[in-house]
C-alpha cells in the first residue's frame, strides 16, 4: 500500500514564506477597499449540509463537490461556493436586517474538476455581497469596486461585462432537452464556433439560432450594441440588451474609457445569475481572478424573496499574476537580534520585548556562542546584534 504522508492531496500547496506574503498582502488591500465602502465581514462554516447546494436549481454538480459524513450519517460538503452559504445566512439570521446589506468574506472554498491537469481545487476567494437592492446603481457600485480591485495590484487590468438574461431568453426559445442547452452554454462561453454552429444547424435555422450562433463573436465597445440589436429576435430580448448599454457607458464613464469590454458570450456555469455578469483578468494571467454578477432569485429559494448582486475576487490568480510580473510586497525584515550570555537568558528576552515596544522587529538568538549570533545576522541581512550580558552593548 503506497503512502501519502509526504506529498499534499492533487489540486493543494504548501505556501512557504513569500507566497504567504504575497496571499496577505492580496487579503488586506481588498479588506480595506470592502470595508472602506461600508461593507461588513463575514465568515461562513468550511463544512455545510450538502443540501444547501442541492436546491431546486443544481447550481453545483455533486460530482465537483468534496463530500463526507458527520457523526450523525448526514451528507456534508467542504464549501465548494461562498455566495450560497451568504444566501442561506442572510435568508435565516439576517431576514430581519434592514436593507440594503453590504457583506464581504475572505475564506477558502473547495471544487473538484477531475478531468482538468493543474487544477486548483482550494481556492481563497474574498468578495462581496450587495444584498436588496434591484436598482442600476447597485450594479454600478459592485462594478465600480470590481474594476478598483483590479486597479490595487498595479498591473493593465481589463474588466468585462454581460447580461446572462440575453443567452437565456434566447435558449429558453429552442425545443431542447436541457442537457442539449448546457452544451450550446459551454461552446458559447469557449467560444467554439465551429461546434456551435453544428449543433445549431441541426436545430433549424431561424432568428434563434442565427442569434446564438453570433452570440459569442459580440465583444469590444460600444458597437456591440448595435450590431446585437439587428439579430436579436424580439422586443424583450432587446430590453434586456438596452439594459446593459446604459450599464456599460455608465461603468465606462466611472471606470475610464477603454478599461470595461461589453461581451454577449459571457454565460457562467453558475447559473444562480440572472442578470448583469462581471469577469476581471490581470496582465500575464488567462483565467479571470474576478467572476460575478446579478443573483435576484437565488436568495428565494432559502425562502426569503430579495436581489442582490455581488463578485469573488480568486486570490490565488492574482498570487500567479504578480508572481509573473515580479511585483511583490516587500519581504518582511528582522531589525535585530538579541544574543543573551549565559547567565542573562531572561533579561535578554526582556530587552528583546522592550525593543518591539519601540516598533522594531526583533529575534532572541539561539546559539552558544557570540559568533554564530554574528555569522547568522549576516547571512540573514539583519542590521544590528544587542549582546546581553551585564553591560549591555549593539554591534552594527
Amino acid at each position: 500500500m503506497q503512502n501519502y504522508d509526504l506529498i499534499t492531496p492533487e489540486g493543494t500547496k504548501d505556501l512557504l514564506f513569500g507566497e504567504c506574503t504575497i496571499r496577505r498582502s492580496i487579503e488586506e488591500k481588498l479588506s480595506r477597499l470592502f470595508k472602506s465602502r461600508g461593507y461588513c465581514e463575514m465568515i461562513t462554516p468550511g463544512l455545510e449540509f450538502f443540501d444547501v447546494f442541492n436546491l431546486n436549481s443544481s447550481y453545483f454538480p455533486q460530482e465537483n463537490m468534496y463530500k463526507l459524513t458527520d457523526s450523525k450519517g448526514r451528507l456534508l460538503v467542504m464549501r465548494p461556493d461562498s455566495t450560497m452559504p451568504i444566501a442561506r445566512v442572510v435568508a435565516t439570521r439576517l431576514k430581519d436586517a434592514v436593507l440594503p446589506l453590504r457583506l464581504c468574506y475572505n475564506q477558502t472554498v473547495y471544487r473538484t474538476e477531475p478531468t482538468l491537469k493543474g487544477r486548483s481545487d482550494e481556492i481563497v476567494q474574498t468578495g462581496i455581497e450587495l444584498i436588496g437592492s434591484q436598482l442600476k446603481i447597485a450594479d454600478l457600485e459592485v462594478i465600480s469596486t470590481a474594476a478598483d480591485s483590479l486597479r490595487e495590484f498595479g498591473m493593465e487590468y481589463s474588466l468585462e461585462i454581460g447580461h446572462i438574461g440575453i443567452f437565456k431568453e434566447l435558449v429558453e426559445r429552442l425545443d431542447v432537452a436541457d442537457n442539449v442547452k448546457e452544451k450550446i452554454r459551454r461552446l458559447i462561453e469557449t467560444k467554439n464556433f465551429p461546434a456551435l454552429n453544428d449543433i445549431l444547424d441541426s436545430l433549424g435555422e431561424d432568428s434563434v439560432t442565427n442569434a446564438l450562433k453570433k452570440l459569442p463573436g459580440l465583444f469590444g465597445g460600444e458597437e456591440v450594441f448595435e450590431k446585437a440589436e439587428k439579430i436579436m429576435p424580439d422586443e424583450s430580448i432587446r430590453r434586456l440588451l438596452n439594459e446593459l448599454r446604459e450599464i456599460y457607458c455608465d461603468a465606462s464613464e466611472i471606470c475610464g474609457n477603454g478599461s470595461i469590454t461589453v461581451d454577449l458570450g459571457l454565460v457562467n456555469k453558475t447559473d444562480y445569475y440572472t442578470g448583469i455578469i462581471i469577469k476581471g483578468y490581470l496582465q500575464g494571467h488567462g483565467e479571470e481572478v474576478i467572476s460575478g454578477g446579478r443573483y435576484d432569485k437565488l436568495i428565494s429559494e432559502f425562502g426569503y424573496d430579495v436581489p442582490a448582486v455581488g463578485f469573488a475576487v480568486n486570490v490565488n490568480g492574482i498570487a500567479k499574476a504578480i508572481e509573473k510580473n515580479g511585483i511583490l510586497p516587500a519581504p518582511p525584515v528582522t531589525d535585530a537580534v538579541v544574543y543573551a550570555e549565559p547567565g542573562f537568558e531572561a533579561e535578554a528576552i526582556k530587552a528583546a520585548a522592550d525593543l518591539r515596544e519601540q516598533g522594531l522587529t526583533v529575534e532572541n538568538a539561539l546559539f552558544d556562542d557570540l559568533e554564530s549570533a554574528r555569522e547568522y545576522a549576516i547571512e540573514k541581512k539583519i542590521p544590528k546584534v544587542v549582546v546581553i550580558d551585564g553591560s549591555s552593548k549593539e554591534e552594527e
